[in-house]
């Protein structure tokens, strides 16, 4: 009779456990920096591949207006996560938004100089006597001064047109700009999209310019009080990140998969492919992605304060801006 109850408790349990619902996925949003292209392709291959699943995440990506608003996003809880560009939250948080980079991917500054391959121009010495398209107030123009100052170039060594984003892609398109300043596997990308030719860029790091660029963002409140789903959602993008890595054409494919307008898979492979190089630092060759050093960041909070407009008293704790401390180790 005892072995007959057991058997039945045994039955029983197992009945109930199978009509009892798995628990439900968090709802995560996760919002970037701007329209999609191919630097984003990691987020959509973990969802595609069920890696965000797999760690109990649901997740739902958003396209963005911009880092600051993105920012503005996560500091008012619209978005659980935002993808921005990290030295544009240090700008929010040191003025008070609650915000805090849970995982730096970009540790190498994209930030360019640009310009057809046919013009051949492949070093700073080649800028003089060009003109240069520029959008005022952005990161890549405050960061110039810094770049002139590097390569011994004067701002009297070249012309310099201004414009919003579009009108500096036109300027370059049109001809009437041999140069833009612009981040290497974006612009880049959108210029060879609208005429087919390649673009060479003059990279800003390759001049000592040494600076953090995209990263994951947070509320600081929302942090604290989901440190687990955190940790799950940073295990989870590192884990997509590797992926993306050693399939850069699955990864960019994933994109027009969710979104079959988001661009060409050609250049948005170029462009994730273009990505890559950005993601370690010699420092941070052997480790796992988002794992950024202190003085990677203490060098960038320098840098922000001393060319991109932040506010000195940021220089008293960089540590304040960001935390590995929920990435996988």
């Amino acid at each position: 009779m005892t072995r007959l109850i057991a058997a039945l408790s045994t039955v029983l349990i197992g009945a109930v456990l199978a009509v009892t619902p798995a628990a439900a996925a968090d709802k995560v949003v996760l919002m970037l920096n701007w329209y999609v292209y191919g630097e984003h392709a990691p987020f959509y291959y973990g969802k595609a591949k069920g890696i965000y699943a797999a760690e109990n995440i649901d997740l739902e990506i958003q396209e963005g207006r911009g880092s600051a608003a993105t920012t503005q996003a996560v500091a008012a809880k619209t978005a659980n996560f935002g993808y921005v560009d990290v030295p544009t939250m240090m700008r929010a948080a040191v003025k008070g938004a609650p915000v805090v980079a849970t995982g730096v991917l970009l540790q190498t500054s994209p930030m360019s100089a640009m310009g057809f391959v046919e013009k051949n121009i492949r070093k700073p010495e080649d800028i003089k006597g060009k003109t240069v398209a520029i959008t005022p107030a952005d990161s890549m123009t405050q960061i110039w001064p810094l770049f002139l100052k590097k390569t011994g170039l004067k701002e009297s060594d070249f012309t310099t047109v201004a414009g919003d984003g579009q009108t500096k892609l036109n300027a370059v398109i049109n001809g009437q700009a041999d140069l833009l300043l612009g981040y290497v596997m974006d612009q880049s990308m959108k210029i060879k999209d609208a005429t087919g030719k390649d673009v060479y860029p003059i990279k800003f790091a390759d001049y000592g310019i040494h600076m953090v660029s995209s990263g994951i963002v947070a509320n600081t409140d929302y942090v604290k009080a989901n440190a687990d789903l955190v940790k799950r959602f940073m295990s989870a993008s590192t884990k997509a990140v590797e992926a993306a890595e050693k399939d850069p054409k699955g990864a960019a494919q994933s994109i027009l998969d969710a979104n079959p307008k988001g661009g060409k898979i050609d250049t948005l492979t170029q462009g994730f492919e273009l990505t890559l190089p950005l993601y370690r630092t010699p420092e941070t060759k052997g480790k796992r992605p988002f794992q950024v050093t202190d003085q990677n960041m203490t060098d960038s909070v320098n840098l922000m304060v001393e060319y991109g407009g932040l506010d000195a008293k940021a220089k008293e704790n960089p540590k304040a801006f960001y935390t590995n401390d929920y990435l996988p180790k």
